[in-house]
């Protein structure tokens, strides 16, 4: 993935669980690249926004079943990283 942080970083994930991880246990969700390796994933949040990452995990979703009518068809699937920071720092989206 070399060091194209936009290419590993997809988008963070904002829903009510991951802002009570946020809350809790200092840890953030993004949906990332599906080639993206733990350590591609620590090194794009670490230079994108200047924090120190203790902890990378790693999920690969898959597609839900959708439907429209009489036809139906699967979303593609995805990666989850779940990433902790120091307890002292934090991220702020906005900002980026």
């Amino acid at each position: 993935m070399a060091s194209d942080f936009g290419a590993v970083l997809i988008r963070p994930l904002i829903t009510e669980k991951s802002t009570g991880l946020k809350e809790d246990a200092h840890q953030y969700s993004f949906k990332v690249h599906n080639a993206a390796t733990k350590g591609d994933i620590r090194r794009a949040v670490e230079g994108l926004f200047k924090v120190r990452v203790l902890r990378v995990r790693t999920v690969n979703m898959r597609g839900k079943l959708r439907r429209m009518g009489r036809t139906q068809g699967y979303l593609s699937d995805w990666k989850k990283a779940m990433v902790t920071i120091a307890a002292d720092q934090k991220i702020d989206f906005e900002k980026v």
